[in-house]
């Protein structure tokens, strides 16, 4: 990795000769795209090892299994379906021309083109999925792209830039690393498109250095995703479900339960279950290898900050599987669940991100759903339950960027659908055609026909007597 795409001239000198490469080579083949996509899924198959190994030093112990199947293995799948349905996405679509002209031999189409240049900034929780998953979307549009790993993964993103460097063209696909100007920089670099993952704080930081250059961008910004469990639900499963996903990295995923609604009869029975299934995946937490730890000291301070305050103001929190004296050498956590903090919490307003979940208790479905509703759009939302009609009412009242009923976290493993956020919690999408499309300037053409006949038929200046009431006899509400 060289220093000049370290720093902020040479980040843009770098977009710029991007850019002029794009703007030579013209049209991007069908064989190109499949090209480059495969290039990067190679070097994700031959260099997984290393590339786990910096993740598990960066975490402080993260197991290069879940690495494995939550970056290595995620990103192949995004990248792999973009390079086999490519060419299918790329046809252009016709249209039909507008009366008269359909009738005179007039043609017309949607092309798919490629913007030019993509900006990436991925995150430290996921470091490899948040950049090479939309990088799919992206390279199957055609388009190239610079990408961004967080610092907070230092190591990862080191490694990272050194196997691109080696291994791809940087004219098509570039890594930068750097400091914190360099981050801010980024964003503010007239690129063609830019894609955020990362906390909505920040994404608004995003959004307005990209609206100085009028650059499109695509947020994934999280928020705290609810789960509705129903008085109709399977408890164990439910309860099964929820804990796997907060023991799935240390709860550090943008999708990540926050708040789970149980009725207020079953809260001990849910308890339990919550409990018992946890304890099953992780019997002890300090030293144990299964365990993600939470990934820096800051972030460990931020999760003990949002429990201490929540127990302060009088919440009931228990330690599962058991409580453990905060250990700055060794950041894995016990799962903290907390019972009806206060409303005023800082726990109940801030994005967890970490081994705490709060339940909330209710005894109406209405005032879940009011209280869902009062809080900005999440990336995720959680349904149990075998209430279909409830669950239908569930989904006609709530909005948030995308649902999964009787589990957690399944549906952004949809690569045939679009995962992304709503207010809030992000805007755009990647993953399947729709990904594709975001990343495409959907361009109309029309084709005229040979015979033009709006001067026979009075359509022109200088205009007759005729021209106006033709044009009243035009306004009708059929």
């Amino acid at each position: 990795m060289s220093s000049a795409t370290s720093s902020v001239q040479g980040l843009a000198s770098l977009l710029s000769r991007q850019k002029s490469a794009f703007a030579s080579a013209g049209a991007v083949s069908a064989d190109t795209r499949r090209r480059r996509l495969q290039q990067v899924i190679d070097l994700l198959v031959r260099h997984h090892g290393v590339l786990t190994d910096a993740i598990d030093l960066d975490f402080g112990g993260r197991p290069a299994g879940f690495s494995l199947m939550n970056d290595v293995v995620g990103s192949l799948a995004s990248l792999k379906h973009a390079r086999d349905h490519v060419q299918d996405w790329m046809h252009d679509e016709p249209r039909a021309p507008f009366a008269p002209y359909d009738q005179l031999g007039a043609t017309a189409w949607v092309m798919h083109q490629p913007k030019g240049t993509v900006g990436i900034l991925g995150t430290w929780n996921a470091p490899l999925y948040t950049l090479f998953s939309p990088l799919a979307s992206v390279l199957a549009a055609g388009n190239r792209a610079i990408l961004r790993p967080s610092d907070v993964v230092p190591r990862t993103a080191e490694l990272l830039a050194q196997l691109c460097a080696e291994h791809l063209e940087p004219l098509e696909i570039a890594v930068v690393t750097g400091d914190v100007e360099l981050a801010e920089a980024f964003s503010a670099q007239p690129f063609d498109h830019l894609v955020y993952t990362g906390s909505t704080a920040t994404g608004r930081l995003v959004m307005r250095n990209a609206a100085l250059n009028l650059v499109p961008v695509t947020l994934e910004l999280g928020g705290k995703s609810p789960v509705i469990v129903s008085a109709s639900a399977d408890l164990k499963k439910a309860a099964f479900s929820i804990a796997v996903g907060k023991a799935c990295n240390g709860g550090q995923i943008c999708i990540n339960p926050d708040l789970v609604y149980v009725p207020k009869a079953l809260l001990e029975s849910f308890l339990d279950a919550v409990r018992t299934t946890y304890t099953e995946l992780n019997p002890t937490v300090a030293g144990n290898p299964d365990v993600v730890a939470v990934v820096n000291q800051r972030h460990l301070d931020r999760v003990e900050g949002y429990v201490a305050d929540a127990q302060e103001r009088g919440a009931r929190v228990e330690s599962v599987p058991e409580a453990l004296a905060v250990n700055p050498q060794d950041r894995r956590r016990p799962l903290r669940v907390v019972v009806d903090p206060a409303p005023d919490s800082l726990i109940m307003r801030e994005e967890i991100f970490g081994p705490a979940m709060v339940v909330l208790t209710y005894e109406a479905l209405n005032d879940v759903i009011d209280d869902i509703n009062a809080r900005p759009r999440p990336l995720a939302l959680y349904y149990f339950g075998e209430d279909l009609e409830e669950q239908q009412y569930v989904l006609d009242r709530t909005v948030s960027g995308g649902v999964t009923v009787n589990d957690v976290m399944m549906h952004p493993a949809m690569h045939d659908a679009p995962f992304g956020g709503v207010g809030a919690s992000g805007m755009g999408h990647y993953h399947g055609r729709e990904g594709f499309l975001e990343f495409s300037h959907q361009r109309t053409v029309f084709k005229a026909p040979e015979f033009d006949p709006r001067r026979q038929w009075g359509l022109l200046p200088p205009y007759s007597e005729h021209f106006l009431a033709a044009m009243l006899a035009s306004v009708t509400a059929d």
